[in-house]
This record gives C-alpha cells, sequence and structure tokens, in this order.
C-alpha cells in the first residue's frame, strides 16, 4: 500500500474520532442547561473522555503490536460507534458520564495505532512530513469538533451534534474495514513479551524525555479548552458559537503547521522548531489570560495551536523511532502519557482559575510551556542512544 493510500485509510478514523472528542467542549453550557447541571461539572467530559483515552493505552498499545494494529483499530471503532449511539439518549449528566469514559477508552484504539503503522511503512527521513499530513485530518476534525459542533448545537441541539459524530465513526469504521481487508492478522497476545517490551521501553532515557516532555506539555496546553466557553459567557463574549469559532482557531494553527513542516525542517531545523512552537504557545496562554473577546481569543488559540503543533509533531516523529520492534507499545506509553497530561490539565486549571485567576493560571502555564520548548530543543537535537527493541 502506498503511503499516501495509508494516510488516507487512517485519516477517516482520525478526523472521526478527533470530532467525537473536540465536539463536547463548544456544547458545555448548553448540555450543562438541558440536563440541569452546572457548566464546572459537565467542563470534566473532557477529563473522563481523556483519562480512559490515557490509561487505555498501556492495554492497546502491546495487543495492537502482537494482533495486528489493524485488527484493534477495526475493534474499538465498532465501541466507539456503540457509545455514541447510546450518547444520544443520555437522561442525564451521570449517564453521559459513563458513556463518555466508555468513547473515550474506545477512541484510544485510533490515532495512536495510526502513528504506529505509519511508522511501520514510512521511512524515518519522510516520516515527519507524512505524519503532518495524517495530522491534516486529525485537526480537521478538531476544528469542526470545537467550531462547528458548537454552531450545529444552537440549532440541532447536542443530542444532533453526537447523531453526526456517530455516523462520522460508521463511516470510518467501514473505511477501516474495507481498506485494511487484506491486512495480516497478526499473532497471539503474551503478557510475558509485553512487559519485557514495556522494561526496554522504559530503560530507553530517550523515550522516558519525550513521555515526560509530552505529560507536561498536555497539562499546560490544554488545561484552558473545556473554560473557554463558560469564561466567555460570563464575561458576555458570546455564547456556544462563538466559543467554538475561538476553539477552531487551534486547529487552524495546526493546519498553518501542516503546511509550512516542509520549509520548516529544511531552513530551521528540530531544535529552532521546538524552541519557537514553545515561545508561540506561551505567548498564546499569555493573550487568553486578558480575557477579551472571542476575536482575541481565536488568534490566541491560532498562536497556541501553531506552538502545540510545533511541539508535538517533533515528539511524535521521535518517538516512533524509539522502539522500532514495539511501536506500538511505544506510541501507547508516549498517548498515556499525553493524554493523563491533558486530563490533568483540566483539573489544575480549574483549581487555578479558582485561586489566583484567568491571568495568573495562564501566565504560570505559559512559563512551563516556553520551559517545555528549551528543554525539548536542547536535549532532544543530541544524537539519540541505545534503542529499545
Amino acid at each position: 500500500m502506498s503511503s499516501r493510500n495509508l494516510i488516507l485509510i487512517l485519516a477517516t478514523s482520525g478526523f472521526a474520532s478527533t470530532f467525537s472528542g473536540r465536539s463536547v467542549e463548544p456544547m458545555v453550557g448548553i448540555i450543562a442547561r438541558d440536563l440541569s447541571s452546572t457548566p464546572q461539572t459537565i467542563a470534566l467530559l473532557s477529563a473522563a473522555f481523556a483519562l480512559p483515552y490515557a490509561f487505555i493505552q498501556p492495554v492497546l498499545g502491546p495487543i495492537g503490536d502482537a494482533m495486528g494494529k489493524e485488527r484493534v483499530m477495526k475493534v474499538a471503532l465498532s465501541i466507539l460507534f456503540l457509545a455514541l449511539a447510546a450518547s444520544i439518549f443520555a437522561p442525564n449528566a451521570a449517564t453521559l458520564f459513563t458513556l463518555r469514559i466508555i468513547a473515550g477508552a474506545a477512541a484510544g484504539g485510533s490515532i495512536p495505532l495510526s502513528i504506529a503503522l505509519i511508522g511501520d511503512r514510512v521511512e524515518i527521513d519522510r516520516r515527519q512530513v507524512a505524519l503532518s499530513r495524517y495530522f491534516v485530518a486529525v485537526i480537521v476534525g478538531q476544528l469542526a469538533g470545537s467550531s462547528f459542533a458548537g454552531l450545529l448545537a444552537e440549532l440541532i441541539g447536542w443530542r444532533g451534534v453526537f447523531t453526526l459524530s456517530m455516523s462520522m465513526v460508521a463511516g470510518a469504521l467501514a473505511a477501516t474495514a474495507i481498506g485494511f481487508r487484506g491486512a495480516q492478522p497478526g499473532g497471539e497476545f503474551d503478557l510475558r513479551s509485553a512487559l519485557r517490551r514495556y522494561r526496554d521501553i522504559l530503560s530507553n532515557p530517550r523515550a522516558l524525555t519525550l513521555f515526560s516532555l509530552v505529560f507536561v506539555e498536555g497539562i499546560v496546553i490544554f488545561g484552558i479548552f473545556p473554560y473557554v466557553a463558560p469564561l466567555l459567557e460570563e464575561r458576555g463574549g458570546g455564547g456556544a458559537a462563538q466559543a467554538g469559532y475561538a476553539i477552531g482557531g487551534f486547529a487552524i494553527g495546526g493546519l498553518i503547521f501542516s503546511a509550512l513542516v516542509p520549509w520548516m525542517l529544511r531552513r530551521l531545523g528540530i531544535g529552532r522548531i521546538l524552541l519557537g512552537g514553545g515561545f508561540f504557545a506561551g505567548a498564546a496562554l499569555v493573550i487568553l489570560g486578558m480575557g477579551g473577546d472571542w476575536r482575541l481569543d481565536a488568534v490566541a488559540m491560532l498562536l497556541l495551536g501553531l506552538g502545540f503543533y510545533m511541539l508535538h509533531n517533533t515528539f511524535q516523529a521521535q518517538v516512533t523511532e524509539v522502539a522500532p520492534g514495539a511501536r506500538a507499545s511505544a506510541v501507547a506509553l508516549h498517548a498515556f502519557s499525553f493524554f493523563s497530561g491533558q486530563a490533568l490539565g483540566v483539573v489544575l486549571m480549574g483549581i487555578g482559575l479558582r485561586s489566583v485567576g484567568l491571568a495568573g493560571a495562564t501566565a504560570i502555564a505559559a512559563l512551563i510551556v516556553v520551559g517545555v520548548g528549551l528543554v525539548a530543543s536542547v536535549v532532544l537535537t543530541r544524537p539519540a542512544g541505545q534503542r529499545a527493541r
């Protein structure tokens, strides 16, 4: 299979799973009113999705290595479809939280395994560009989920948005089943072998560095997302649609990165890309802390998206090489670290907003993400040490 066809097939599940994950954030206020809950409580639906997404990774990674990544993706998409179908009829917040936990775990079988498949089938010198092309679909799914879901929710309700999300996953499942119908079934899962692979990966200092960096990145960049809609509404800056437009700026920043990444790799190099990513993200968080209207927030989110993908795409390309013989396991640990940080970030940002306010919380996050860029630009430009196999 050509890399182009591979990316097209994987893009369908990347788009659908990202849309299903991001679509809730601009609908926080609408869901809270409909289910007689508070925006602060409904905002935690993001954590309810992200935490199981993270904690399922150490399970799915070695299963994918042993039994076939394509096979595991089909099962995961089937479960995601069923969870979204049930969410349409959720009668209360508790039921919706339960279904989001199931959906998050199932969605965890899409993007990380796709990254591992690209690592298996695309040579290292073309891999970062290939990953950026794949992430166009993920970013567009993020843009649609963040922006259009808020607008659609005002027209067809949040249950209608879940219906649309379910339909997208059904299409992704069909594309994956047809596109990988000739894939080898793989072998059997062996716990002892899986644990040995994890031991080897965790003994690799470069892998530990990447996992640590992406964990902190997830905390400081994604903690603010669920609070954009209620903060805008609180200061009279707009409703779900305006929040969706503002959050959608993040995806536009990612698309800008995808267009520029070949030029960045030629002219800037890895070190400057990482350094620039940290500074762009830090500047964006400072702007968000100013508390302007949705237009200013949209500009800030665009910068945040550009900075994030400059960091994250580089981390992902490097993590596919720390364990070539156990790629799904390595990418799974990377995703586990990232989504654990993302889920924790929502909680920590909530604490920060209550204790030091918006400006203080975002300023702290800005300083930390600049530090991530600085450390990564120094450490990750050194020659890689011995790789786990």
